[in-house]
Parts: C-alpha cells; structure tokens; sequence
C-alpha cells in the first residue's frame, strides 16, 4: 500500500482554465467610503431610514468632491456590540453583497453610510437584500419630499 497516491485532478492531461476565462466570476467592486470625514458628512444633514436590520443613510455629495458626481459609494458601520472581529466582517460581507445585488436603485452622486443592527446576521440573506431595496426606494422618495432650501 502506497502512503501518497496522486489526485485525479493531478494526473489528467487537460490544463486548468485559464485566469481571463475566469473574470466574470469575479466580484463587481464598490466604491466605498474610506475617511472619517467623509462618513461624518454622509451622515450629518442626510436622509436615514431605518430596518430592523440596518439604518440606512443617505446624503448628496458635494459638486466640489475629489471624487466627483457621477460615483455611488457605499460605508459600512459594525460596532463591538454586534460580536467580535469575526463575526463583524461576516456582517460586512453579508452587507457587501447585499448591496451589490441591490445598487440599481441608489443614486449616482450620493454617499450612503449602512449602519448594521444585531439582527444583520441571523436575518435570511434573501430578506437582507429585499429590505435593502425596500429601503433604497423608501430614501429615495425621502429625497424627493424633503423641502429645497
């Protein structure tokens, strides 16, 4: 008996796929806020809704911004009370994802901050990604209430 036998995968002749063909498995990227200053101005004046999963806030982007108007960025908060480091990046990530199946309602030129709740991971990623819709249109028709000044 043999202590190491090769794989099947090792002894087939037909090469892996190569890394190009694979690119459309590749995530999409968001643009996301990285500053301290820029979440305290996502946040401050804005628009907010809130879930029983997130807080939602949304705010208009200035015309002078280095990152300009065309561009739909997203931050996201975990604090300490939701868990430990773990189990706030799966949040994140949960999140992320979320908000990538979701960003065709959110608006170019906007900042918007999520703010997760204890109830982001047990949620059904199915219900995250339909009360993030939901709460897209919901601070979009906000937008549109809210008095010019």
């Amino acid at each position: 008996m043999r202590a190491w036998q090769p794989s099947v995968a090792a002894a087939s002749s037909t090469p892996a796929a190569p890394k190009a063909a694979c690119a459309s498995a590749h995530k999409l990227r968001l643009a996301t806020i990285k500053k301290r200053s820029d979440f305290l101005l996502a946040t401050a004046g804005g628009i907010k809704f809130i879930t029983p999963v997130f807080i939602l806030q949304m705010q208009k982007r200035a015309e002078t911004h280095p990152v300009g108007t065309e561009i739909t960025r997203f931050g996201f908060t975990v604090t300490k009370k939701i868990g430990n480091a773990v189990i706030r990046n799966r949040v994140k990530r949960r999140l992320r994802e979320a908000v990538r199946k979701s960003t065709g309602k959110a608006l170019a030129g906007h900042d918007y901050v999520i703010i997760a709740r204890n109830k982001a991971l047990a949620c059904e990623f199915s219900a995250l990604v339909r009360d993030l819709e939901f709460a897209f249109s919901r601070i979009v028709s906000m937008k549109d209430k809210t008095p010019k000044p």
